[in-house]
């Protein structure tokens, strides 16, 4: 009876802790699922760099730089693209450093959306926050919080965090205004197709040196930009 009764004891402790065990791992599924979902989860890196790099330049719409600037650089870019990434923090760094926030250079990024269908809100996106002069804090963070090129993670919660995290301060009406703007995607696309652009970043430069805007394609380094942008001045 000892023996038995014994036997029996332990196969209740055994069964207590397996039912325990069952139950946290229930609940910690429960918590994954409920943060997993939450765009408040989604952390924006980078931000200190990005407000140092453009502190002190004004931004209207989706121009950097001083509006009465003798020289415009515009860039052609697909937020989702990798080599638009790569030009943002490495090419264009050293301009905005010295012309533009010297008022010599003024810079206009224009969508020119190839890389997939997330592609037109994010631009969208970027816009809206142009309209509460929030547009390159916007452009400059998606790009350091990029993710793998058209694998679905730019949607209605990174493209809120993003939002957050450069500034826009009238969230409501961001939201209501990216809605309304994929036909000023569309547009700038399709003028960089007319230009005969077939690729992102694309650039053309306007000075008082040139007729009219002057296409340079995509310039291999920040050395190439500067001498484009010296001969249009």
């Amino acid at each position: 009876m000892g023996a038995e009764h014994d036997r029996r004891q332990r196969l209740l402790q055994l069964a207590a802790g397996a039912v325990f065990l069952a139950i946290v791992a229930v609940v910690v599924l429960i918590v994954l699922a409920s943060s997993g979902g939450s765009g408040g989860e989604i952390k924006i890196e980078e931000a200190a760099e990005v407000n140092t790099l453009l502190a002190g330049i004004p931004q209207e719409g989706t121009l950097l730089g001083n509006p009465k600037a003798p020289v415009e650089l515009i860039e052609f870019g697909d937020l989702q693209c990798p080599v638009c990434k790569g030009y943002s923090e490495e090419i264009l760094p050293p301009i905005i450093e010295s012309q533009v926030k010297q008022g010599k250079l003024k810079i206009d990024f224009r969508n020119f959306t190839i890389i997939g269908p997330q592609s037109v809100p994010a631009g969208a996106a970027a816009i809206a926050a142009g309209e509460q002069g929030r547009g390159w804090s916007y452009i400059e963070l998606f790009y350091r919080n990029q993710g793998e090129e058209d694998s679905g993670y730019a949607g209605d919660e990174f493209l809120e965090a993003i939002a957050r995290a450069a500034g826009v301060k009238n969230l409501a009406r961001w939201s209501q205004d990216r809605k309304k703007l994929t036909g000023a995607v569309e547009k700038t696309s399709a003028e960089a197709q007319r230009l005969g652009f077939e690729g992102t970043p694309s650039f053309a430069v306007k000075g008082p040196k040139t007729k009219g805007m002057e296409l340079l394609g995509t310039p291999e380094s920040t050395g190439a930009l500067e001498e484009a942008i010296e001969a249009a001045k």
